[in-house]
């Protein structure tokens, strides 16, 4: 028994702050945007060291949760996550990790056809007008590549917009973003067959979710990313390299 509890200690001070003070913020104890007290009255109402506290608040801040402001009338105030904090953890994850770039191709294959069945169930008619509005310019053949790519992203990312799927929303952001920047590829919208296919198959996409049919969305958009797989994956970095 004793060797079971030896070395065993009380938590740093600082950390048991900064989970209360974490709690707090998530769970709206401390409304975000108000300031917190000083430390000095951190201090007194924690019982802790006004080190402790400095560190608790340092903790916080590295993890978003706390901004500084500094000079007078400045401080500390609490910030709730947002969308940017999941895709730069996704972000920092996949590069540290050293995520092949088929891992990303397989996650982006994976979620949004379901992100597609989502927004044939959850669309507005802002949703649909915007899907719309992209699809028309898609008709256009005079637009450059550049332009037509950049285009397919919007397209792209507004089917996953209108899924109003928020955790499902950031992580495609950040999935579809890092594979961009690997690979930057436009070569394959170059060929006319190729900007055919895709009006196309956007166009069946878009009629499942103006239909409310999810199961057609989802199906019709696995089939669309088989398609886009085959195509960039011959030219793809084996390794994530952004």
């Amino acid at each position: 028994m004793r060797s079971l509890l030896t070395g065993v200690q009380a938590q740093k001070a600082s950390n048991v702050l900064a989970d209360r003070l974490r709690e707090g913020i998530l769970t709206g104890a401390l409304a975000e945007g108000a300031p917190l007290p000083n430390e000095r009255a951190l201090a007194d109402m924690s019982g802790v060291s006004r080190a402790s506290v400095r560190e608790a608040l340092r903790l916080l801040e590295v993890e978003g949760l706390v901004r500084t402001r500094s000079g007078r009338g400045g401080g500390s105030v609490p910030h709730l996550p947002g969308a940017d904090m999941l895709e730069r953890s996704i972000r920092l994850f996949t590069r540290g990790q050293r995520v092949r770039f088929g891992a990303l191709l397989e996650t982006r294959s994976a979620i949004e056809p379901q992100l597609a069945r989502l927004a044939a169930l959850n669309r507005t008619e802002e949703d649909l007008a915007r899907l719309a509005q992209i699809q028309a310019r898609f008709e256009d053949d005079s637009v450059g590549v550049s332009a037509w790519t950049h285009m397919n992203v919007d397209w792209h990312l507004a089917v996953v917009v209108a899924s109003r799927n928020e955790l499902l929303i950031g992580i495609w952001k950040a999935v579809s973003s890092l594979m961009h920047e690997a690979t930057g590829l436009e070569e394959p919208y170059n060929l006319p067959e190729v900007r055919v296919a895709v009006r196309r198959v956007h166009r069946r996409i878009l009629d499942a979710i103006q239909k409310g049919d999810g199961e057609a969305a989802a199906r019709r958009m696995a089939r669309h990313l088989d398609a886009y797989v085959a195509h960039i994956k011959p030219q793809a970095p084996p390794d994530l390299e952004v």
